[in-house]
């Protein structure tokens, strides 16, 4: 038996405005107001509006949130000061990833973690079971907040417009609490297009007004709404991974090209150690299929589940794959063997419906932005 979607507090808004709807991760979204292609280029070069209500929100709170955090992430939660954010993971005991999430410090006791929305119960759960012995409380706050987030060049001069936050202090992985357009909100430095953003966090009964002043403020300098669509392929040519597609159970985020995020120096252990000690270790014993950049040749897009291949063999499977309007060609991120993932090997493609579309291999990120 279905049930029907979720809708956020801009659902009326988003059909008002036209919006082409889908279902997301059990939500009723916006998947785009108009062409793709211009929402796409309106945040590369201008500035776009986002609906990310559907994110679960967690908040974590109590003496011990810290060393919690610290216990059931892969990532040094401990050392992440009040008012900053960090990105890390949450892991299974093998170390499978159960997804990759953003950590915001908002006081010394007190974070709030952000998942995904596939994720946001899978995380919650697993969250609360791991909270055992620890002095600290697991919150469910995902229907506390909405989520807008401005993303691209012109971003901060229109929230500059609206605010008297010190936005030109607040760095890249920030947040702080201030007022926008008269609305209560924590203001985050952070985003999932490649350009310069803001995510604001408000009640969701203010996500209409906020919506409309932004949306004013942002005219003139050209910003418009943009649906999920559009958010999918600017975080594709910034090579950032989606749940589900790069990241997985069965992936570590040393298969997927993360490790980084594994901080075995913190204090104390954590849920996966031992699997992501091993992990490490394999992984430069023998490297794992590695994530690469692919740029069609031709004008075939490659998707998702699509084999990589090279002299006749299985040499990998696209993760994701779109016609990339900035570069103006197909792209692709895939799992590739480590013999083919230095750029410019030559003899790799695609198979798409049996036949070998040739692509050429590329260090990842496709578009960074001029800073």
């Amino acid at each position: 038996m279905s049930t029907a979607p979720r809708l956020t507090a801009l659902d009326a808004v988003h059909r008002a405005l036209g919006a082409t709807m889908t279902d997301f991760a059990g939500w009723d979204m916006p998947l785009r107001y108009g062409s793709e292609r211009d929402e796409h280029n309106a945040v590369r070069t201008k500035a776009g509006l986002f609906d990310l209500s559907h994110m679960g929100e967690i908040t974590v709170t109590g003496p011990q949130a810290a060393d919690f955090l610290n216990f059931a992430l892969v990532g040094n939660i401990g050392s992440v000061g009040v008012g900053r954010a960090r990105y890390t993971m949450i892991c299974q005991e093998d170390g499978g990833i159960l997804d990759d999430l953003i950590v915001y410090r908002l006081g010394e006791t007190e974070y709030m973690v952000v998942a995904n929305a596939s994720n946001a119960q899978i995380v919650l759960d697993a969250l609360t079971a791991r909270a055992g012995g620890f002095d600290t409380v697991v919150r469910d706050d995902r229907d506390a907040y909405a989520l807008l987030a401005v993303q691209g060049p012109e971003s901060p001069g229109i929230l500059k417009s609206l605010t008297d936050a010190d936005l030109d202090g607040l760095k890249y992985y920030a947040g702080l609490p201030g007022t926008v357009a008269g609305v209560p909100a924590l203001i985050a430095r952070t985003g999932y297009t490649g350009e310069d953003g803001f995510e604001l966090f408000v009640e969701p009964r203010h996500a209409e007004q906020l919506w409309r002043a932004l949306l004013e403020a942002g005219a003139p300098v050209g910003l418009i709404p943009c649906g999920l669509s559009c958010r999918d392929t600017l975080r594709l040519e910034a090579g950032m991974p989606l749940y589900g597609h790069e990241l997985t159970t069965a992936l570590t985020p040393f298969d997927a090209g993360l490790g980084r995020v594994v901080k075995f120096e913190k204090e104390g252990d954590f849920t996966g150690r031992e699997a992501l000690t091993a992990a490490a270790e394999r992984a430069q014993i023998a490297p794992p299929r590695k994530l690469v950049g692919l740029i069609a040749e031709g004008r075939r897009v490659p998707r998702a589940g699509m084999s990589v291949v090279a002299d006749g063999k299985v040499i990998g499977e696209v993760t994701s794959g779109a016609p990339s309007p900035t570069l103006g060609r197909p792209i692709a991120m895939a799992y590739v063997d480590a013999a083919h993932a230095a750029p410019g090997t030559e003899g790799v493609g695609v198979d798409i419906r049996g036949t070998h579309e040739p692509y050429e291999v590329v260090a990842l990120p496709f578009y960074k932005r001029q800073k």
